[in-house]
């Protein structure tokens, strides 16, 4: 009896499930019965039985005897972007509602994570939260997926599963020519999931190579975020072909800057050089400041096919060993790119300021320059540093010792006053100041890591910034301040999670340390805490809680402010070679300076978003070559034993993260020693049963490196004999 009871429940559920893949239309009991196979006299009057049942229970309606149709008393559809969890279950993220709609595994439905999907939403009645089952893909987020090759005799998978993705694609032998072999890492493209299919079909489109390889691991990041590496043919061409000549006729229409002394200050590895400062003296204590941008958006004009293409890359893409370029090298290297001793065409923001900081006038507009020097950071700093026009030998570009002439120190020295009282206003207006210490590595010729090194923000680097932020702010306050604000893309920061700082605050907590979140100036008390734990062994662990407090900057046409930089109105103005809303932002601020019409609000807020999700996912890639160059460093150091920092715990065990190189790792929770642990989310900690031992947050400890794994790019560690 039993058995039937259960055998009617799963009917039941296929029937509903059907109704809901076809919610307008109406089925007899026959056209139901050929649906789920049932030929038997006896399933045919379980089914009918069930049919009217469900008509009784308002799950469907009869508009005619013999005739079902899906109930449709109240909106129970609903479209929206579907997450997998780790677990396996889903949501669906939809605006309309307050709270997600949970997927049971069983209910996903050949959905990928990240598709838009439309969703049949009811109520459990366990406890009315909002249940639903996917009835349609609206649309695939992705198509192409990363795995690794399985030849079998007479088939192949491609072998995707991870966190989010639950399922693997089937391979038609026929597709395995030599080029592939079992184990590479390969690029499959989804075809199709016929209805009786366990897994997809998939058609195999490029093959990385061995996995575990530098070029095959990066290649695959790119792939994974569906970011491009190679230009198309017709792109490259129509780049080859621009006129790279500076005219006279040009000239004429340009405000004449080539006899300002003016340089350029970048990385000693930059290419592309997006940005130039020139100075003069105007008076005792008046300066004229140039910030002068490659001037972009003369060469790619609006929807020719070099700016289609920018506009689908949206942004540069910077791995640890490469850079994939938002414009193709004969433009981004070439001929926008700011390089020494050469005339360019630039789009300038020129304001006269003096030593205080204290701006007196501005003007925007295309100009000619002509750079005279090009700076390192590092030559900047020594001047910077030192006091003295006297760049090292150590971090001299010219690989020896040189001195700078007179004026070029007077306007190193002077932009440097500057900007630290540019900087000091931000910071008394609320600006957040995170001085992260970023990961960077020594390459070998191979690419492989040779060491690890901390890339610090120093005097010189804050001058270029400083002046950077001032222009976008101009910029963005030129077209935003005023009774009828002009169409413009702004750069927008959302205030943080109050949830997100209150759990902060219980944290900070832990280790002595107090943020006020009942004061007015939270910015302030943020500044507070982040200055406090400079130079502590927890200050990398409580930046990056402190930063997933905040909320994600976004590109967009509706002004709110930028909460992290304390500014009402913020744009991006300063990177046109390698962003492509500074590229929208320079064809509008001409548009507005000419009085020219721009294109309609509606294309600009869908570039922006579109800006803001290809960010998004260059950051993931980026972040994700960093962690495979980590685990690589790592490779050679299995057995040694580190002292580290317990950054984060779970319920699966403890990350820990290194204090010499900033290398992150974990402990799994079966691997803590002395005692079965039990994971306290409430405090952030691993709770030893018996012992009541504790391992929290912020804990320093030794660990020895057990394994490096470059395929799942997952380091785990063990606890060192002197921890145990």
């Amino acid at each position: 009896m039993g058995k039937g009871k259960n055998n009617n429940r799963h009917i039941e559920k296929k029937i509903l499930s059907f109704f809901r893949e076809n919610p307008t239309k109406e089925y007899n009991y026959k056209q139901i019965a050929a649906v789920l196979s049932i030929k038997d006299t006896r399933g045919r009057n379980d089914l009918i039985k069930i049919l009217n049942l469900n008509v009784v229970s308002k799950e469907l309606v009869s508009p005619s005897k013999g005739k079902y149709k899906l109930a449709q008393t109240k909106k129970q559809y609903y479209q929206g972007r579907l997450e997998v969890t780790s677990s396996g279950r889903g949501f669906v993220i939809c605006e309309e509602l307050e709270h997600d709609i949970a997927i049971p595994k069983n209910a996903i439905n050949k959905a990928f994570n990240g598709d838009r999907v439309e969703v049949y939403c009811y109520k459990r009645k366990s406890n009315g939260s909002l249940e639903g089952e996917v009835v349609n893909i609206v649309e695939r987020s992705k198509i192409d997926f990363v795995g690794v090759l399985q030849i079998e005799k007479s088939y192949a998978f491609v072998l995707t599963r991870n966190a989010r993705m639950y399922t693997d694609f089937f391979i038609d032998k026929k597709q395995l020519t030599d080029e592939y072999t079992d184990g590479d890492k390969v690029l499959v493209r989804f075809s199709d999931w016929p209805k009786k299919a366990e897994s997809p079909y998939g058609t195999l489109i490029e093959n990385f190579g061995p996995p575990g390889e530098t070029a095959t691991e990066m290649h695959a990041i790119l792939s994974d975020y569906g970011l491009p590496l190679h230009f198309p043919e017709e792109v490259e061409a129509a780049a080859a072909v621009i006129d790279q000549s500076i005219t006279k006729e040009e000239i004429k229409k340009r405000r004449d800057f080539r006899s300002v002394l003016t340089f350029t200050i970048d990385p000693k590895t930059a290419k592309d050089f997006d940005d130039a400062l020139s100075f003069q003296q105007l008076g005792e204590d008046l300066f004229e400041v140039g910030i002068h941008i490659a001037d972009v958006s003369h060469y790619v004009q609006p929807n020719s096919i070099l700016d289609e293409e920018a506009l689908a890359r949206a942004t540069s893409v910077y791995l640890v060993d490469r850079v994939v370029p938002m414009l193709p090298e004969v433009l981004s290297n070439g001929v926008c790119s700011l390089r020494p001793h050469e005339e360019k065409y630039t789009f300038s923001a020129v304001f006269q300021i003096n030593s205080k900081a204290e701006l007196k006038n501005e003007w925007f507009g295309k100009t000619v320059i002509y750079s005279d020097h090009r700076f390192a950071y590092e030559e900047a700093q020594d001047i910077i540093s030192s006091g003295s026009p006297v760049v090292s030998e150590e971090h001299s570009l010219r690989g020896a010792s040189y001195k700078v002439d007179q004026p070029t120190f007077k306007a190193i020295t002077t932009l440097d006053k500057i900007a630290k009282n540019l900087r000091n206003k931000r910071m008394k207006n609320g600006a957040i100041s995170f001085d992260r210490v970023e990961v960077a590595f020594n390459l070998k010729e191979d690419n492989t890591p040779e060491s690890v090194f901390f890339k610090t923000s120093k005097d010189a680097n804050k001058l270029i910034e400083e002046f950077m932020l001032l222009a976008n702010k101009q910029v963005a306050r030129f077209a935003g301040k005023r009774e009828k604000p002009l169409p413009m893309v702004y750069r927008v920061h959302d205030e943080p999670d109050p949830d997100k700082l209150n759990n902060l605050q219980m944290i900070v907590a832990g280790f002595g340390y107090k943020l006020n979140l009942k004061t007015k100036n939270i910015n302030q008390s943020i500044n507070s805490l982040l200055l406090e734990t400079q130079g502590k062994q927890e200050q990398n662990m409580i930046d990056t809680l402190t930063i997933r407090c905040m909320s994600k900057a976004e590109y967009t046409t509706h002004n709110i402010g930028h909460y992290g930089l304390a500014f009402d109105f913020y744009s991006h103005f300063t990177s046109p070679i390698r962003r492509y809303p500074d590229v929208m932002v320079h064809r509008l601020l001409e548009q507005h300076l000419n009085k020219q019409k721009t294109a309609p609000i509606e294309t600009i807020e869908e570039a922006c978003s579109h800006s803001s999700q290809r960010e998004l996912l260059a950051t993931k890639a980026e972040r994700d070559s960093i962690k495979f160059m980590q685990i690589k460093f790592m490779e050679n150091h299995i057995g040694q034993v580190f002292e580290g920092v317990i950054s984060g715990v779970t319920d699966r065990g403890l990350y820990v993260e290194i204090i010499e190189n900033k290398c992150e790792g974990m402990v799994r929770i079966k691997d803590v020693p002395g005692d079965y642990y039990f994971y306290d989310e409430k405090n952030h900690s691993l709770v030893g049963e018996r012992t009541n031992k504790i391992y929290q947050l912020g804990d320093l400890i030794s660990v020895e490196v057990a394994k490096a794994d470059l395929i799942k790019r997952h380091l785990d560690f063990t606890f060192a004999t002197t921890e145990e």
